[in-house]
């Protein structure tokens, strides 16, 4: 959609509308990019509650007009003290379970993100009362809301797997079975929790009360994160990775996210120089370039603290040289590596001064670890699944180490002075579907909606799924079909629409104001401007 009224006051993307009515709303009182995007996050927490908690992570992209660069926010917990090979080994375990108490072994960092946004947000002279910004959310987990097709899919394929897990059916379920799409779904507790956040404020989650209410339920439930780990937890700013391509800047998070992947695929796929858009060359080389990015991510990225190579080493454009050399342009990478599964939301805001933010907040898994808190109605994440229990890299897990995430929200400044904000969930899909919708729409020049409603790929697996074959969505050219077989790619035919593609948005400012914004026909969202 576009906004071309005069004010030019803002637009939002999220994944549903619920959420991006809330953000909307925010932007029309007179809130700034950041708090409409606290507000956003907070309602998908209670409305997208498959995708999205206020007990996992996120990461923030903020560029503020006329900055040198954008900011970024990192709000992803440390492993718990009490966690280490040895807990799970003493447990006769060879690996971290992906559901259960012991998948709940990292620091929820989400909410200290918000919290060191909102700090920007008041030097910038936001001054919109963190009760407000909660009060959609509140709203929705007292008086309810109508569950998504998505949430009743999701609910339906892991009940079996999720059902015994600590609070998961009696939160979840409804009469003791998934819930059908339109079903009432109310969360009391949550509501109490997120009221009492906004009235209190965020650092009550990790040095007050309620830290203390959230440690003693995850020692019930038999979670190693303590009172400790909360409160020494802490967001913290940090430098934003970044690349240049024809025309554009491309800006994305450090490690222990995957940005490195999603910029290294669009700057060798640059280097290909294809001219054609949805031909085969254009499919073919993202999909190669995409191989060679996880490729080094796979062997590099993890804690920064204990990485022995630095990302930035991987964008320097002799080595992003030599890489493009070793994509063959009419045959595919044999590719039995394995993926990272992932489900998150992303959101984005620009508003009237052209402050943009791009966010992505993650329980990691459907559900996350599926453990809900009691008290607080809180889901846990179980990021810290994506932990090793051997070996010495830095993806091993030991007490306070991050894990490895596949989170990354993505922000291009154009040379002719726009700037978009623009991101998806979907694990080892994000930097997939950030290199669709950036090159159609960069690249190529495709409208912005169009660029997210087109047929779109992926790679490897996603959805806890063990497939990793190239994924297409049905609505791709036929003749580009057989071509991608015929260089060896194993093709899989997927709906013409499907969510294993993620959810995306997208905002463009253009230097006159003018506002554009796109929102995934898979998802169950909206972009509102005004």
């Amino acid at each position: 959609m576009l906004n071309t009224s005069r004010a030019h006051r803002g637009m939002v993307t999220s994944p549903h509308h619920l959420a991006s009515e809330a953000g909307a709303r925010v932007l029309r009182e007179g809130g700034n990019a950041i708090e409409a995007t606290v507000a956003m996050a907070a309602a998908l927490a209670v409305v997208y509650p498959h995708m999205t908690s206020i007990g996992g992570d996120g990461f923030w992209i903020i560029n503020v007009p006329n900055s040198t660069n954008p900011i970024s926010i990192e709000a992803c917990g440390g492993a718990a003290h009490a966690a280490s090979p040895a807990l799970y080994a003493a447990r006769g375990l060879m690996e971290i379970p992906w559901r259960g108490p012991l998948a709940a072994n990292t620091v929820a960092g989400t909410l200290s993100g918000w919290s060191n946004a909102l700090e920007l947000s008041a030097e910038l002279g936001g001054r919109v009362p963190l009760s407000r910004l909660t009060e959609d959310a509140v709203w929705h987990a007292e008086h309810g809301f109508a569950v998504t097709a998505s949430q009743a899919e999701l609910t339906q394929l892991k009940c079996a797997e999720l059902r015994d897990t600590p609070g998961f059916s009696a939160t979840f379920l409804i009469d003791g079975g998934p819930p059908r799409e339109g079903a009432l779904m109310k969360f009391p507790a949550m509501g109490r929790t997120l009221r009492r956040l906004g009235e209190s404020g965020l650092d009550d989650f990790y040095r007050g009360d309620l830290a203390r209410e959230i440690a003693a339920d995850l020692e019930r439930l038999g979670s190693p994160v303590g009172q400790q780990d909360l409160a020494q937890h802490s967001a913290r700013r940090r430098a934003c990775l970044s690349v240049g391509v024809r025309g554009a800047t491309l800006y994305n998070f450090a490690p222990p996210t995957q940005g490195l992947a999603s910029l290294m695929i669009l700057a060798l796929f640059e280097r290909l120089g294809v001219t054609e858009p949805e031909s085969f060359a254009h499919i073919h080389g993202l999909v190669e370039a995409t191989k060679q990015a996880f490729l080094v991510r796979d062997l590099v990225v993890g804690d920064p603290d204990v990485m022995t190579m630095t990302a930035e080493q991987f964008l320097d454009d002799s080595r992003l040289d030599r890489l493009a050399s070793r994509i063959d342009r009419d045959h595919a990478l044999a590719w039995p590596a394995p993926a990272s599964a992932g489900d998150t939301v992303w959101l984005g805001a620009i508003d009237g001064s052209g402050l943009a933010v791009s966010f992505i907040q993650s329980i990691y898994f459907e559900f996350g670890s599926g453990c809900v808190l009691p008290g607080s109605g809180i889901v846990w994440q179980n990021r810290g699944t994506t932990f090793q229990l051997e070996g010495t890299g830095p993806r091993v897990i030991a007490p306070g180490r991050k894990p490895f995430h596949t989170l990354n929200p993505a922000l291009a400044r154009f040379d002719d002075g726009r700037v978009m904000v623009y991101g998806t969930m979907g694990g080892d899909g994000q930097p997939q579907t950030q290199s669709a919708i950036y090159s159609r729409y960069g690249f190529f020049g495709q409208g912005l909606q169009s660029a997210l409603t087109a047929p779109r790929w992926l790679l490897g697996k996603t959805w806890g799924e063990s497939s990793v074959t190239l994924k297409l969505e049905s609505r791709f050219d036929p003749a580009v079909v057989s071509a991608l077989r015929a260089a060896g790619h194993d093709v899989e035919i997927l709906p013409a629409f499907t969510s294993t593609m993620g959810h995306a948005g997208a905002i463009v400012r253009h230097p006159n104001g003018l506002l554009e914004g796109a929102s995934d026909p898979r998802s169950d969202g909206a972009a509102i401007g005004f």
